[in-house]
């Protein structure tokens, strides 16, 4: 394996591990502690009451979204992580539109979810175009 696709594989890595447990480290903030973390998200007003009870289901999308390229990423199925990764970076670009279409914070809209879809996205491309590496390659290449 030429130095260059090893640095690249590497880093298609190491972006997924840093990638998936911050955003699994958030889910598990909105599930143990919303009224603290929902600030940071950008919108500019939460649901207050029995509503608020929406920031544990935002909890427990984000800890999912950390989980399962974990879990690919783990069992080796990179080709399959690139893809799960491209269609992961519709939700903080959404997010980011929904921020910026209530008015909010353009800020955390652009600077933090913006910022993460582009992350998530280059690291999903990055493994989709790593070059095979032999009998070990994830049967979806074949």
């Amino acid at each position: 394996m030429a130095l260059t696709t090893r640095f690249r594989r590497h880093l298609a890595t190491g972006l997924t591990a840093v990638l998936s447990a911050g955003i699994g480290y958030v889910g598990v903030s909105y599930l143990t502690a919303p009224e603290s973390t929902a600030p940071s998200f950008g919108l500019s007003s939460w649901p207050e009451g029995e509503a608020a009870t929406f920031l544990a289901t935002k909890g427990a999308r984000d800890l999912a979204s950390g989980v399962i390229p974990l879990t690919l990423l783990v069992t080796g199925h990179r080709r399959a992580l690139g893809w799960a990764l491209v269609a992961e970076a519709l939700v903080p670009a959404l997010d980011a539109a929904l921020i910026l279409a209530t008015k909010g914070s353009t800020k955390a809209a652009l600077g933090v979810h913006g910022a993460t879809a582009a992350a998530v996205l280059g690291t999903g491309v990055l493994l989709l175009t790593e070059p095979a590496t032999g009998p070990a390659v994830d049967s979806a290449r074949a």
